[in-house]
């Protein structure tokens, strides 16, 4: 049975480079390594985008079209 196991592997949790939406109304944020621009559009409502950092867990973008 697997109940009660606790996962063993460490969650990595580092600074990270954000891009946050400037609207009051929206909450979106991407990740610096996964914006699709220079100076990222918010996906969600089309509003600027500032930047900013966040404490998160290490994700690395492989992607070929990355910028």
């Amino acid at each position: 049975m697997a109940f009660g196991r606790k996962n063993e592997e460490e969650i990595k949790l580092e600074e990270t480079k954000i891009w946050e939406c400037t609207s009051e109304t929206c909450k979106c944020w991407v990740r610096d390594n996964f914006k699709s621009s220079e100076v990222p559009l918010c996906p969600i409502c089309k509003s600027e985008m500032r930047q900013s950092t966040k404490e998160l867990q290490v994700i690395h973008n492989h992607s070929k079209n990355f910028m």
